[in-house]
């Protein structure tokens, strides 16, 4: 305890960090502000109890709704979040495959970085442009109709509503991604992740409170399987955090330099391959395929893959959840991790891989280690994403058991490890000790 109060002195003391993480604090306070700001022209009295509220714990919206911190079952001028900011920037990464001009682009290094950020930004206005009218359609369906004060009392039309809504909506979103971006610069952590976690945590407490109400309800034995329930969540999470910090470390030499009349030798160093190279993108792309065929209406969710893909605990969703994203990982992996960009990166800077050629036969080599690598990220990722349905079966509610695996834990790891990490390297910097006993944490690098 002594030396856990020494290190949170040592943070205090470097102004540039004690100022980076107040800075960060009053940035995340004006976000948990807004979502709670109800969509001017709508009665947030009558939002307690809606559908809207129902629907958004439920499924894909669920999802949403963890990610935007209870934003979007709130009808919050913040209700879209970062979400699609999130989904445009899987584009233009998906772009960067196919695409020779995003290729080239992602080639130029800072440059070309800055551009693709603006090509983003200009796709995240476009996906908004979609969603906000999506979602005021759906709070048309599942709000009371006399909550829409400004139509019923101040005359306003339905399409002038809408218009002004999605206005809203729009600024709302492109405010928050603002949050991000500045808390990225001048605080600390990566912001746009930062505030997807905090939105998560902000849902911890109502669900950890309605467990344990409904544990000590329970005749036998209640208060004893809500300990254990926390004594498994704690090893779920040390599980998790083991397969983001897993790496394949594949050794490097540079090759010998001539400095002045001197010849140096090269340095021996290590080249880090994540067993979990994808991150949290396979689960949410697996969760966004097993939402499209209950999306027909005319299907009988009481018969058939509709009955089987609806029920969030049978056999064959999370046989199925979990095949997808295995397979996911994969595609992501080979997406975001590019073998002949780091063969001919290591080429320039005059460093190979010993035994291995440099140029075709390096990026040869990296394929197959991450192939290889991959395999085991991909099975454990896939039992880390299907484990809050075991929660479920086991008698855990519905949103205390998406903290036991999922989207939601890995984001929570990934974003704490990178943080702490950013915070470690400032205290090391000033010879303070880091925030482990090594001295050193490994982070990631982002959403």
């Amino acid at each position: 305890m002594k030396k856990f109060i020494e290190t949170i002195r040592n943070i205090f003391m470097i102004e540039e960090l004690r100022k980076r993480i107040v800075y960060t604090f009053l940035l995340i306070l004006v976000y948990r502000i807004g979502c709670f700001v109800v969509i001017p022209g709508i009665d947030p009295t009558l939002l307690a109890n809606s559908a809207l509220e129902g629907r958004a714990q439920e499924g894909l919206v669920g999802l949403l709704n963890m990610f935007s911190g209870g934003a979007f079952g709130n009808a919050s001028i913040f209700a879209l979040g970062v979400m699609p900011y999130i989904s445009a920037s899987i584009i233009v990464q998906l772009l960067g495959m196919f695409v020779p001009y995003f290729k080239k682009l992602q080639m130029e290094g800072e440059s070309g970085r800055r551009k693709m950020n603006q090509i983003t930004r200009y796709l995240t206005v476009l996906v908004l442009c979609i969603q906000c009218p999506a979602y005021l359609a759906t709070t048309h369906n599942l709000i009371p109709g006399k909550a829409f004060i400004a139509i019923n009392q101040l005359g306003w039309s339905n399409f002038t509503f809408n218009l002004v809504s999605t206005i809203v909506l729009l600024a709302g979103s492109m405010f928050v991604m603002w949050l991000g971006e500045r808390i990225t610069d001048r605080g600390i952590g990566n912001g746009i992740s930062l505030l997807i976690m905090i939105g998560i945590v902000a849902r911890l407490p109502y669900a950890l409170m309605a467990e344990f109400g409904s544990r000590m309800s329970s005749t036998t034995g209640g208060l004893i399987f809500f300990i254990i329930e926390l004594v498994i969540l704690f090893f779920v999470f040390v599980a998790a955090i083991a397969l983001v910090q897993a790496l394949r470390k594949i050794p490097l030499q540079y090759a010998r330099r001539v400095v002045g009349n001197k010849q140096v030798m090269g340095t021996r160093q290590y080249l880090p391959l994540k067993i979990n190279a994808a991150g949290v993108m396979p689960i949410i792309f697996a969760q966004a395929i097993m939402l499209f065929p209950i999306l027909f209406s005319n299907w009988d969710a009481t018969r058939g893959i509709a009955a089987a893909l609806s029920d969030y605990t049978g056999v064959w969703y999370n046989l199925l959840f979990g095949l997808l994203v295995f397979a996911f990982t994969y595609f992501y992996t080979a997406v975001t991790v590019q073998p002949n960009m780091m063969a001919e990166q290591l080429k320039q800077n005059n460093a190979f891989i010993p035994g291995v050629k440099p140029g075709k036969k390096t990026a040869e080599f990296i394929d197959d280690v991450m192939s290889k690598v991959t395999l085991p990220g991909s099975i454990f990722l896939a039992i880390i994403a299907i484990l809050p349905a075991f929660a479920m079966v086991l008698g855990v509610n519905n949103q205390f058991a998406s903290f036991f695996g999922g989207t939601s834990l890995l984001i929570l790891v990934g974003v704490v490890l990178d943080t702490l990490q950013q915070i470690d390297s400032y205290l090391l910097m000033r010879y303070y000790d880091g925030l482990m006993k090594t001295g050193r944490l490994s982070g990631r690098s982002g959403m």
